[in-house]
């Protein structure tokens, strides 16, 4: 669950016990190699308002408030992005990382309330499996992430109560849930029947997930935040 080599923290919505509580975690899973912090644009605010200065920043900063970190920074851990371009903050954040070596990515701050937003940034999963980087999106509530055909699930290191399954860009052949309350065999997943596969349980201590083709998004949830 904690162990990942980079954490990038975006502009979305950051819920401040959580997201320290995760990178102490994440630290500590780390160990001696280190975990590397990147702020992706309005992100900084979060190093900002907690005296932390990340590994290194990357945006047009249009919406960062923390200037005065900014220019605390060296430059060369500044990467100042135009106002205009293809890429949102957080995708250039992630493809730096993914440049660098990143092998195990985690980005707070993707979800928010900005539906636009989090789509695009769900999209990032996708960047991540097309160069052979493990990513995981994180908020208080959520945990998403790609699942490989025949991944073995522990429940012991679950993110909540419910593991719900969607379609992400392409429809999923063959999918077989095993070792869960409701389990699934070899079934035809689009993302308009996603509903049939929301809300599942655990049934058993360790589950698998089986498919043939196309790209898994599995997102465990919990309805309220860990206190």
């Amino acid at each position: 669950m904690y162990s990942f080599d980079t954490v990038i923290i975006s502009g979305g919505n950051i819920q401040d016990d959580f997201a320290l509580d995760f990178l102490g975690k994440a630290r500590e899973s780390a160990g001696s190699e280190g975990l590397r912090l990147i702020a992706a644009d309005h992100g900084l605010d979060f190093f900002a308002s907690h005296g932390m200065q990340p590994d290194l920043a990357i945006g047009d900063f249009d919406s960062a408030g923390s200037q005065e970190l900014l220019h605390k920074l060296p430059e060369e851990c500044v990467i100042r992005l135009p106002r205009e371009k293809d890429d949102s903050d957080t995708e250039a954040a992630l493809m730096l990382a993914i440049r660098q070596g990143a092998g195990r990515i985690a980005i707070l701050g993707a979800t928010g309330t900005r539906v636009d937003h989090m789509l695009a940034n769900l999209g990032l999963l996708l960047r991540g499996r097309e160069n052979g980087v493990f990513v995981t999106l994180l908020d208080p509530w959520n945990c998403m992430r790609l699942v490989a055909p025949g991944e073995i699930l522990l429940k012991k290191e679950q993110f909540g109560k419910y593991v719900s399954f969607c379609a992400l860009g392409c429809e999923v052949e063959g999918l077989t849930l095993t070792g869960f309350q409701y389990p699934l065999s070899d079934y035809h997943l689009s993302f308009r029947d996603c509903g049939r596969t929301i809300s599942n349980e655990f049934r058993d201590e360790t589950a698998k997930v089986e498919y043939r083709s196309g790209d898994l998004l599995m997102i465990q949830s919990r309805d309220e935040a860990m206190k």
